[in-house]
C-alpha cells in the first residue's frame, strides 16, 4: 500500500492543508481533553486553540510544509522549522486515522528526512505528548532517540525526540 503514497511540499496556506491542520489539532486537543478532563473540547475551545497555534512559520524561509496523499487526496502532513543554525523542529505530524498502518507515516518522516537536508538541517528535533503513542512509535521506528528537553517546554511537552541527518544509516532516508 506504500505505492499508493506520495509526499510533496505544500503551502500551508492552502485549503487542503488548513484542512488536515485543523483535523490534526482537534485530534490531538481532543485526546488530551478526555485523558485530562473526561470530555471532548467545545466547539469554541478547539477553535480558540486552534488560533492560538498558528503555523504559518511552516513556510519559507522558517520552514516548510509537506503534504502526504493517499491515491491522490490529502491524507497526512507534517511541518518543519527552524530551530537553530543546524536543527529543525518537526510539528504537525498527522496521518487520517483510518489509513494509519498503511505505511504512509513511514514514507512521511522518509520525506521529512530529504527536506530537512535540504533546509541544511544536520538534527531533527521535536517534542510531544506521552499519550501519543501512535506517534511516538512511529518516530523511534524510524530512527529518533530520546533526548533532554530543549527551548521552551510548555504543558503539551512531555517527551523530546532526536535524529542525527548525519549518520550513516539515516543518509539513505
Amino acid at each position: 500500500m506504500t505505492d499508493r503514497w506520495t509526499i510533496t511540499t505544500a503551502d500551508v496556506t492552502a485549503p487542503e492543508a488548513t484542512d488536515l491542520l485543523r483535523e490534526y489539532y482537534y485530534d490531538v486537543a481532543n485526546r488530551y481533553y478526555r485523558l485530562h478532563l473526561g470530555r471532548e473540547g467545545t466547539p469554541e475551545e478547539l477553535e480558540s486553540g486552534l488560533a492560538g497555534s498558528p503555523s504559518g512559520d511552516l513556510a519559507a524561509p522558517s520552514g516548510l510544509f509537506l503534504l502526504g496523499r493517499y491515491d491522490g487526496a490529502p491524507q497526512s502532513c507534517a511541518g518543519l522549522r527552524r530551530h537553530d543554525a543546524t536543527s529543525v523542529e518537526l510539528t504537525r505530524v498527522f496521518v487520517r486515522p483510518g489509513l494509519r498502518g498503511t505505511g504512509g507515516g513511514a514514507q512521511l518522516l522518509a520525506a521529512v528526512d530529504r527536506a530537512a537536508r535540504t533546509m541544511g538541517a544536520e538534527r531533527i528535533v521535536l517534542d510531544t505528548r506521552l499519550d501519543l503513542v501512535e506517534a511516538r512509535a512511529l518516530y523511534l521506528r524510524n530512527g529518533y532517540r530520546e533526548i533532554p528537553a530543549y527551548g521552551d517546554t510548555g504543558p503539551y511537552s512531555e517527551v523530546w525526540y532526536g535524529k542525527d541527518l548525519t549518520e550513516p544509516d539515516c543518509q539513505g532516508s
